[in-house]
């Protein structure tokens, strides 16, 4: 497996973005049944799919999705502040380090054992771009039991205010830091799960062509 990175202010590949959109419709859209934009090709893609935004998006030998996340700036437009600052009981944590996780997309179609590695491989593969590239912090909104999971992943996360009901689940605004011994903390947690990483560029109107 690798795990790649896409930038989406240049150009270059679009099959495994075009892959991920697809699975993000399969998961939260026909799954879970979220209100959410879905194209005309069956992706589901929204306002935030932008050129600011970054994908890492974890594949198969043969190039199939396994697992993938969408990376938001917070000192630009994202989900927490614009959406979701109501479940903070302060202002949301913003800056040129610190990124909000959306989007974390599993496989529906793997196993457990396949989807539980493929989650812990994409939970390496942030802690280890967030180090590499000066990303102090990660913030989010997670349902309450996927907030619970990621809180006993082994980094340091903590919720940003008390949970709010939103449609027929309660959720959670959080904040991860990341630290020089994040990935240590990982090991003993034993979700550390390394894979190589490449950083990809690619244009939006590429990967839905």
């Amino acid at each position: 497996m690798i795990a790649e990175l896409y930038d989406g202010a240049l150009a270059r590949s679009r099959s495994p973005l075009r892959a991920m959109f697809q699975a993000r419709k399969e998961v939260f859209v026909d799954l879970l049944g979220w209100d959410v934009p879905v194209s005309a090709e069956h992706l589901e893609i929204d306002q935030f799919d932008n050129a600011d935004a970054r994908y890492l998006v974890l594949s198969d030998e043969q190039g199939r999705h396994r697992a993938s996340s969408r990376l938001l700036r917070t000192d630009r437009p994202h989900l927490l502040a614009d959406c979701f600052a109501h479940l903070c009981s302060t202002p949301p944590p913003a800056g040129p380090t610190v990124r909000e996780i959306t989007r974390f997309c599993l496989d529906r179609h793997r196993r457990a054992a396949e989807r539980r590695l493929a989650r812990n491989r994409i939970v390496t593969a942030l802690s280890w771009y967030a180090m590499n590239v000066g990303i102090t912090a990660y913030t989010g909104v997670a349902d309450q039991a996927w907030f619970e999971q990621i809180c006993t992943f082994g980094w340091d996360c903590e919720a940003l205010g008390r949970p709010a009901r939103h449609g027929n689940s309660w959720i959670v605004a959080l904040h991860i830091a990341i630290a020089p011994d994040t990935l240590e903390r990982l090991h003993k947690s034993d979700i550390f799960a390394p894979v190589p990483l490449t950083m990809m560029p690619f244009v939006m109107a590429d990967a839905i062509a």
